[in-house]
């Protein structure tokens, strides 16, 4: 896996699971409790995800195969379903949604909503598919799950960090690296569904 590509899968999954965009609402889903109680619950959340994320990765092939499904085809559905994460993060779409679903959980939200939909939702799960099936080898594989961990890694960071961070960025500065985040993810997208279009052979 070259550097390029690492890189690309690394800003990807960032994007996609928005580690800054998570922290302000780690803060409310854990209101109250102790700097303890935050910790565990943001390692409970990681490592679900972590295990989620890997097993579609892994799986990503054989759940396309059973269905039916070509990769280019799948690329194309996915470029489109992070285009439209994409806009629904530059028009707060996102963030409005989110905080709905961290207002309704009173209790433990380290499986439901922080490790899915928040970590591991359809977006980060469709671009694990997408970023495995770009290589034929395991070394490939191994490599994207590395990149995984390391972004779920820095979202633990930023939940560790989530209380400084949000005084430090304001509702102001987080809305704008969610905006900065959304324009990079729109690109993304559209070079996903470019190599899609280029492996049905509609496009060289």
């Amino acid at each position: 896996m070259e550097p390029a590509a690492i890189i690309t899968a690394f800003v990807t999954l960032f994007v996609v699971i928005d580690p800054v965009g998570l922290a302000p609402l780690f803060i409310a889903l854990t209101d109250g409790m102790s700097d303890a109680q935050r910790r565990r619950i943001g390692w409970r959340a990681v490592a679900i995800a972590a295990v989620l994320l890997t097993l579609f990765g892994l799986a990503g092939d054989s759940i396309l195969d059973f269905v039916g499904i070509s990769l280019p085809a799948f690329q194309i559905a996915g470029g489109i379903l992070l285009f439209l994460t994409a806009l629904d993060m530059l028009f707060e779409r996102r963030t409005e949604r989110r905080e709905g679903q961290s207002a309704e959980n009173d209790n433990d939200p380290s499986v439901f909503p922080l490790a899915t939909p928040l970590l591991a939702g359809p977006g980060a799960l469709a671009t694990m598919i997408l970023l495995v099936g770009e290589g034929q080898s395991t070394l490939h594989a191994i490599m994207v799950l590395l990149v995984m961990l390391s972004v779920l890694a820095l979202a633990m960071l930023f939940f560790v960090l989530a209380g400084p961070l949000s005084r430090v960025l304001g509702r102001t500065g987080t809305m704008v690296v969610t905006r900065l985040l959304g324009m990079l993810l729109a690109a993304l997208s559209v070079q996903f569904i470019i190599d899609g279009l280029r492996g049905t052979g509609l496009y060289s």
